[in-house]
């Protein structure tokens, strides 16, 4: 279809998960810009061209998710088993509240909860796998109706149950090695295998006598760490585990590396 020959475009915004209608088709005459209010929840959406001949294919475009503001309020889960109940304290009293939950884009559930005591039971939740819940307010409690009406009040992330996890770190590198230091670096566990909230880290060290060091304690966010005090001329082997508030992963092993009598280690 030439640009020339087009009439127009039909524009539908769907709100994921498809328990939601789509919204109505847009038709926008030579229009290529549409502004639409989204909360933060996951959308499609779809567009073709018409002209006299008839419509085009659809384009998909899959909004991608916003990045967490200020938000007004704040959600908590309690885990029940294999449900959860979430509360909020609700800033004003909306005519409902929309709770979506799941674990991707690909598998989300939602409710609509009319009541005013802020609270739900969410059912059928997996152990070791992180869910995404979040609550939006809204005055127009009909399905086909959130898109430009619902403001999103919270988001959080929850484990029903919490496992340690089933990897380590990977990548573990020795860098900028002296007689008396070294530099450690890993690339963080991934978040499938993370089984719950990572914690943070715990890094030792054993030298070829099999003297161990004591383990060192670090947050999560941290990838390296500056090996000190080592022996010159001896053969370490670096340790590093991640855990969670169910215990500690299997340990990752470096390279050995060996420290020189004099210099740095190219």
């Amino acid at each position: 279809v030439q640009s020339e020959d087009v009439l127009g475009y039909f524009v539908t915004v769907e709100r994921i998960p498809n328990s939601c209608s789509h919204s109505p088709n847009h038709i926008f005459l030579k229009e290529r810009i549409i502004l639409v209010n989204l909360s933060m929840a996951y959308y499609r959406v779809n567009i073709s061209a018409y002209n006299e001949a008839g419509e085009s294919p659809r384009a998909i475009y899959n909004v991608p998710e916003f990045a967490l503001t200020d938000l007004p309020g704040q959600i908590h889960v309690k885990s029940q088993g294999t449900n959860a109940v979430v509360t909020w304290t609700p800033e004003y009293n909306p005519k409902c509240f929309v709770v979506d939950w799941g674990t991707g884009k690909e598998d989300m559930h939602m409710k609509i909860v009319t009541t005013a005591t802020g609270n739900f039971t969410l059912d059928n939740f997996q152990p070791y796998k992180l869910y995404k819940i979040i609550v939006h307010a809204s005055d127009v409690c009909q399905c086909e109706g959130f898109i430009g009406h619902e403001r999103t009040f919270g988001v959080t992330h929850f484990y029903s149950v919490e496992g340690v996890p089933r990897t380590g770190p990977t990548n573990v590198t020795i860098l900028n090695i002296t007689k008396h230091s070294a530099l450690v670096k890993w690339t963080k566990i991934a978040a499938e295998d993370r089984l719950g909230f990572l914690q943070g880290y715990r890094i030792s060290y054993t030298d070829s006598s099999r003297k161990k060091s004591p383990a060192v304690t670090l947050n999560s966010s941290i990838t390296s760490y500056h090996l000190t005090g080592l022996k010159e001329k001896t053969t370490y082997r670096v340790q590093i585990s991640g855990f969670t508030n169910a215990g500690e992963g299997p340990l990752t092993l470096s390279q050995p590396f060996s420290t020189p009598k004099y210099g740095t280690v190219e």
